[in-house]
């Protein structure tokens, strides 16, 4: 870090102002870094110190379990924030919702698992921002894009991926009878200026539709929502944030970019894997976890076996159970 500020000290650092930003927020993580660690080493002092005043019948049982367990807090803390010590997992991120078949039932898990989603940012102080909706044909929706915006926003939800399954007792089947649906979940790194993909324009086509949902007349009678077709991989990326339709282009290309960086990520990852054959691996797309409302309550991540019977919470955004313990088993390898 006193090297970085050298280095920002210097008459000339300015000249490039994107590269000293960057550099800038270098020296301001690795502060961050420093300070959590000086935190945790002053807390276990603190403990000692305790400790030995116990020791000679100056304090009581209680100080020592209360600095204890604040001291074990903190370093599990600075242990949990080194599984997100990736380059990507500071970024911002994407969220795709897709429903999977299943027709209502699907589209209306699928609303379900964006509210669970925008509960989760709200409760950890992320910002969202809807990219784009499908509505369903009769409830909930067939797709929505969210932006997701604060540190290791990526981090956090790159364990998200996968299937989610649910199992409960249909409000739109007047027999009451018990149905499963699926719906897809697919998080990706949102790119910042310091990293540069470079994308053919003949590769993109593009098309313009009616946006939909809420955004005023202008939104639904002017073609200012875009569709972003990239060939080379059957990657469609649709975006309707602005009634500008040049900055929705611009926002689609910034989202295409990032799944291509998710993609040369997951290329990277998969090698380390076949080379670390012994590591425990997650099949990517796969059914992650269920969702059960009947017969009896219960949450379950497949690759954990964290679970809770607390449904309600984990829809209202209580997820970071299941977010750390992904971590902390898987987050070496991703």
């Amino acid at each position: 870090m006193e090297e970085k500020e050298k280095e920002a000290a210097e008459p000339d650092f300015w000249n490039d102002p994107k590269k000293a930003e960057q550099k800038q927020i270098e020296i301001r993580d690795l502060k961050k870094w420093i300070n959590d660690y000086s935190n945790a080493e002053q807390k276990l002092e603190d403990l000692k110190v305790i400790h030995e005043f116990f020791e000679e019948g100056e304090a009581e049982e209680e100080d020592v379990s209360a600095h204890h367990n604040k001291a074990k807090e903190i370093i599990e803390e600075l242990e949990f924030k080194k599984m997100l010590s990736r380059e990507e997992d500071k970024l911002n991120a994407v969220l795709s919702i897709n429903s999977g078949a299943g027709g209502t039932e699907s589209q209306d898990w699928a609303e379900m698992l964006m509210r669970m989603y925008m509960r989760w940012a709200e409760r950890n102080d992320f910002k969202t921002k809807i990219l784009d909706t499908q509505d369903g044909d009769t409830a909930g929706i067939k797709s929505a894009s969210i932006e997701i915006t604060g540190e290791y926003a990526y981090g956090y939800l790159k364990g998200e991926n996968g299937v989610h399954r649910l199992v409960r007792i249909s409000p739109f089947d007047a027999n009451n009878k018990r149905h499963t649906s699926f719906a897809s979940v697919y998080a990706y790194p949102l790119i910042d200026d310091s990293i540069k993909i470079e994308i053919n324009p003949a590769d993109i086509t593009w098309e313009t539709y009616r946006a939909s949902g809420p955004g005023g007349q202008n939104v639904n009678k002017v073609e200012s929502a875009v569709r972003l077709r990239y060939n080379p991989d059957n990657i469609i990326v649709e975006c309707q944030e602005s009634r500008s339709q040049s900055q929705n282009r611009q926002k689609a290309l910034t989202m295409l970019k990032s799944q291509l960086y998710e993609i040369e990520l997951r290329k990277k990852r998969e090698k380390i894997d076949k080379i670390e054959s012994a590591k425990k691996k997650i099949e990517w797309g796969s059914q992650i976890r269920n969702y059960v409302m009947h017969p009896y309550k219960m949450v379950k991540d497949l690759r954990t076996n964290t679970e809770t019977s607390n449904v309600q919470e984990v829809m209202d955004g209580g997820i970071n159970r299941f977010i750390k313990a992904f971590l902390i088993e898987y987050g070496d390898q991703n």
